[in-house]
């Protein structure tokens, strides 16, 4: 018994040391100077890329640091070993398709990770800083997703960050802001975006990357962040151009709010435990802070116009032009939602679908019914599904991207991603069985809501969940090329690509990039829905 015990902990063992020994196996150790200290990462031999994970740029934001904007990092002695993530930001478990290669998580979080294809003395390559999705309530910077090796070999530096999330990272509150030298409080996880940025300006060319040449990107939450990054005035000059990757901050998706009003959230939440002090609240562990933010049942903090990151809303930003005017790549995916939640339970007919409409828009039913088209079941499917994305966040990146092309002289190219995800192979039972991936009971209809990471990153074949294809990897392939020649250059096109034309201000259907297994350029055919939602948000 006891030798088969032993011999059960040796093969454990072993399975935990195994991804550190494959690394070792192929890697060289590496070091760089950066402003703080010395570093070292991994090279690995197999790809020629220099790996440097879990480096800070910000104090732990602990103790009196936490609800306080990010501090630069003191200087270190020695050698700080980074091969390995970073803790990722406190939060629930991961959904979907997010699988963190996180040391833990802490709120000692804030580390990012850098991909260089740099060779020996190579300098002035462009570089890409990615912001992860989540709702601002999960994800980090380590998520197999994001991995930037694949795009590193595209000749591109990589960095992926992590931020402060949910309760650690966006609570406001009064004596928070009368504490603050700029006399406002939240939106901490947007400056821990914004500390990683001018850490990239001061140490990004000792991996060979030029801080003259940075593009910012991300998704869903990581795509709200970058139209507030664009928005701030704190981060003007800290990057050259943007890709958005479905969303904005922009009403109904996420707008900031008054400082009142966020405040007013986290004085509700200081109630709810025996109306604690700031001093009280910081006294608290993390995990006390966790629990009192999960019994909320996950309130949702608001970005807040604190009259610093935010001055204004970012509609108001962008009509005065006093956006960053830098080049934008943006576009959404064509099955950003299910129409399972639009219709609420009710069969998909034309009937259900109009009674529908006629409670969600009691003003506008007419016009909406025009708009998306729900003569039979099928048109149905459709229109619900159409309707629920656009209302989620199809119609937010319109908007900004509507008001970027038409007040500012740089170039603006719109994208839709429509590959479908192919099935998902369900490891638990059989390897050769697959099932669908969409979660609700409406079939596939379009590209889910972050389906197109995978695809964009290069990151197909590190992600076995999904019954990859040829046609997918084409799907990649393309997507992957047009976001590394955006970064190199500002433009997406290139040699054995389809033309991809920036939209033109004035035009009412500018032309919009279709990506999939024969990606072209086509004039858009739906905009007049995004005029009506324009209307109906009031966001004109």
């Amino acid at each position: 018994m006891k030798l088969l015990q032993k011999l059960t902990l040796t093969i454990l063992f072993s399975i935990i040391l195994l991804p550190a020994m494959a690394q070792d196996y192929n890697s060289l150790p590496v070091q760089r100077e950066i402003e703080n200290g010395v570093i070292e990462g991994f090279y690995d031999v197999k790809t020629g890329i220099q790996h440097y994970l879990g480096i800070p740029f910000a104090q732990p934001p602990v103790g009196e640091l936490r609800w306080k904007a990010p501090q630069p990092v003191k200087n270190w002695k020695g050698v700080k070993e980074t091969k390995s993530f970073g803790p990722r930001a406190i939060q629930g478990v991961p959904v979907g398709n997010m699988k963190s290669r996180a040391n833990g998580m802490s709120e000692d979080c804030l580390y990012l990770n850098v991909w260089s294809p740099a060779k020996r003395n190579e300098k002035g390559i462009p570089v890409l800083v990615y912001f992860y999705g989540g709702g601002f309530r999960r994800g980090d910077g380590s998520e197999l997703r994001y991995d930037g090796a694949s795009t590193a070999q595209k000749g591109i530096v990589v960095v992926t960050i992590n931020y402060r999330l949910n309760i650690f990272g966006f609570l406001a509150h009064p004596e928070l802001s009368a504490e603050s030298p700029y006399k406002a409080s939240g939106n901490y996880g947007l400056l821990d975006q914004n500390a990683a940025l001018k850490w990239v300006q001061t140490n990004i060319a000792v991996f060979g990357g030029d801080p003259a040449k940075v593009t910012i990107a991300g998704e869903s939450a990581g795509s709200l962040s970058v139209s507030a990054q664009m928005a701030t005035p704190l981060s003007k000059g800290l990057f050259q151009g943007a890709i958005g990757e479905s969303g904005a901050i922009i009403n109904p998706l996420m707008p900031p709010v008054p400082l009142d009003k966020a405040e007013q959230v986290g004085i509700e939440m200081a109630k709810k435990v025996g109306n604690l002090s700031l001093e009280q609240l910081r006294s608290l562990s993390a995990l006390e802070i966790w629990e009192i933010y999960w019994d909320s049942k996950n309130t949702r903090f608001p970005l807040v116009l604190d009259g610093y990151f935010f001055p204004k809303n970012l509609e108001k930003i962008f009509e005065t032009k006093e956006q960053s005017q830098v080049p934008l790549l943006v576009g959404w995916n064509s099955a950003e939602s299910s129409g399972d939640g639009f219709m609420r339970g009710l069969d998909f007919t034309p009937e259900n679908f109009e009674k529908r409409v006629k409670e969600n828009y009691p003003d506008d039913f007419r016009e909406i019914l025009k708009l998306y088209p729900h003569g039979n079941i099928n048109q149905v499917e459709y229109a619900a599904k159409d309707l629920a994305s656009d209302g989620f966040i199809g119609y937010s990146t319109w908007k900004w991207f509507d008001l970027h092309r038409k007040n500012s002289e740089e170039p603006v190219y719109r994208y839709l991603f429509r590959r479908i995800l192919p099935p998902k192979i369900d490891h638990d039972t059989n390897p050769g069985m697959a099932e669908n991936t969409n979660t609700s009971t409406q079939k596939s209809l379009g590209a889910k809501h972050a389906s197109e990471i995978d695809y964009c990153m290069g990151n197909l074949s590190i992600n076995k969940d999904f019954a990859w294809t040829k046609d997918d990897y084409a799907v990649s392939k393309t997507m992957q090329e047009y976001f590394a020649n955006f970064i190199k250059t500002g433009n997406p096109n290139g040699l054995g690509l389809a033309e991809w034309k920036a939209a033109a201000p004035s035009d009412d259907a500018p032309s919009v990039m279709i990506i999939d297994v024969e990606s072209k350029l086509m004039k858009a055919y739906n905009d007049e829905r995004y005029r009506l939602l324009d209307k109906i948000f009031q966001n004109q």
